[in-house]
């Protein structure tokens, strides 16, 4: 990947420490999927269980946050479970040459997809060359 790509991994221990918890509460890590095209980024994040109306996707100050609390959607009392569902939470440092503004997201079947826009000043520009 070239050194002034848009998706240059950051330092580790940088990241991980946005993604520290404040809280007693377990969260997990969705895995993701961040594409980076002529256009800007496509983010796919997998989030199964999480409600559309619970998503909180924002960015602030260049870092992009996904939140999301899952829960059991079945009516009644669990008489057995092997494995619990926890809140999903994710923080990546996105460019300012992005333009957040024009960001869309859908969510479907499990799946959040972003898409993050270039702004249109750093989009390459072709410079036309005149004969004199």
């Amino acid at each position: 990947m070239a050194a002034n790509s848009l998706t240059e991994r950051n330092d580790e221990r940088n990241v991980q420490a946005r993604e520290e918890t404040r809280s007693n509460e377990r969260y997990i890590r969705p895995a993701v999927n961040i594409i980076e095209d002529t256009e800007g980024l496509v983010l796919t994040a997998d989030i199964p269980g999480a409600a559309k109306e619970s998503l909180d996707v924002n960015v602030e100050k260049g870092i992009l946050t996904i939140n999301a609390p899952a829960r059991h959607t079945v009516p009644g009392t669990s008489a057995y479970r092997e494995f619990e569902l926890a809140s999903y939470y994710r923080q990546f440092t996105i460019p300012e040459s992005l333009d957040h503004e024009k960001a869309h997201a859908d969510y479907a079947n499990g799946i959040l997809t972003l898409r993050i826009p270039k702004a249109e000043v750093a989009k390459p520009k072709r410079i036309a060359v005149q004969v004199s």
